[in-house]
């Protein structure tokens, strides 16, 4: 009775994905673990050895107070009265992640950055610095020689500036790990499958296919998590997922959304955008989003466009005649409209307007994400 149920459930479920446009992707890239995540490590320490380049005593005290620290632990006694002015010392913050699953005496990565005044840290070397999580506790031992990145040209062509930025560098395998996490793996009865994007059909979808696999093992609970029922046992849990985990699902089309970023003006829009009829006027700029029904009602539209919008908007490189007429076609979209703005000179925060106008309108039929 079971295998004519799961036959069912394929039959249905290749019926449905035949019926609605989907791509493909596998379980392992849609969702993650609950539970099994990196955890934060942070530290403060100090870097020796800068080519006078360190923080400034006067202005970071602290950094005179931390070295002072640290030569009475090395047994070395500082006069209170000393006025020491060092310039090839900075004070740091100190953080990394600490993968799961991970064991003692393993290597991580650890990031660097000054809370001082220091102007760079290149040459630089941290100190034994401990890192704790945020019960307070060591977790790994971090030391070593610092990296910063040199300078990038400036590529003024494609308008991307890269700064130099001598403040803060990284240690590949600076920090030895010195305690582990205990984690609740293979002790539960139940995994939680979290879902990298809230969605009910993408959740169903999982669950269907996982059942097909593993009868009456997936429940979706809700748009972002799939439970999966199973026995407290590493072996099983690792085996279970290994194959789960590659499962393919079939998707349905994207959410339409348009991505706005309002310092550059960059626009990013996927292909499920939709628009509608209707009139974007910005002072001497107009555009006009139509539907041509038929060639009668295109040289109307070209008639009324002509009329009221100045000439400046057809001395534009690319507002000829044939552009005005692939642009008032059924072929309109959001980046044609996009492109034009921007090679009329709309500034970014005058297309962002335009943009939320056109959601308000109702003629943009997608989802507005401003970054």
């Amino acid at each position: 009775m079971s295998k004519i149920i799961s036959l069912l459930q394929l039959i249905i479920f290749i019926f449905i994905n035949l019926c609605i446009p989907a791509y493909a992707e596998k379980i392992r890239d849609l969702t993650s673990i609950q539970g099994i995540r990196d955890n934060q490590l942070i530290g403060y320490g100090l870097i020796v050895g800068l080519d006078g380049t360190g923080d400034q005593s006067t202005q970071a005290p602290f950094t005179n107070q931390s070295l002072n620290n640290m030569l009475s632990q090395l047994g070395v006694i500082v006069p209170p009265d000393a006025n020491m002015h060092l310039k090839n010392v900075a004070a740091v913050i100190v953080t990394a992640n600490l993968p799961p699953f991970s064991h003692t005496g393993e290597q991580i990565d650890i990031i660097v950055s000054s809370i001082g005044n220091a102007k760079s840290l290149k040459g630089g070397t941290l100190l034994m610095t401990p890192l704790k999580g945020t019960d307070n506790q060591i977790y790994a031992i971090a030391q070593g020689n610092v990296l910063v990145s040199e300078k990038n040209n400036t590529q003024e062509k494609f308008n991307y500036i890269h700064l130099k930025q001598a403040n803060s560098g990284i240690i590949h395998n600076g920090a030895t790990i010195e305690r582990e996490i205990n984690t609740n793996f293979g002790k539960q009865k139940t995994i939680n499958l979290q879902l990298n994007r809230e969605d009910f059909i993408t959740a169903q979808r999982i669950s269907d296919m996982i059942n097909i696999k593993y009868p009456d093992t997936a429940i979706p609970i809700n748009s972002k998590t799939v439970q999966l029922n199973t026995s407290a046992n590493n072996n099983v849990q690792v085996h279970m997922l290994s194959n789960i985990q590659n499962i393919d699902i079939s998707l349905p089309s994207q959410e339409a959304k348009v991505v706005v970023n309002s310092r550059t003006g960059s626009v990013v829009v996927n292909q499920e955008v939709k628009l509608g009829s209707c009139v974007v006027s910005n002072g001497p700029i107009s555009i006009i989003v139509h539907e041509i029904i038929n060639q009668k009602s295109e040289l109307n539209v070209l008639k009324s466009l002509k009329k009221n919008t100045t000439e400046k908007y057809f001395e534009a490189d690319a507002m000829n005649k044939n552009y005005i007429n692939d642009f008032l076609l059924n072929r309109i979209n959001l980046n044609k409209i996009v492109r034009v703005l921007n090679k009329l000179g709309t500034k970014p925060y005058e297309l962002m307007s335009i943009l939320q106008s056109m959601k308000s309108a109702g003629c943009l039929h997608a989802k507005l994400e401003i970054v």
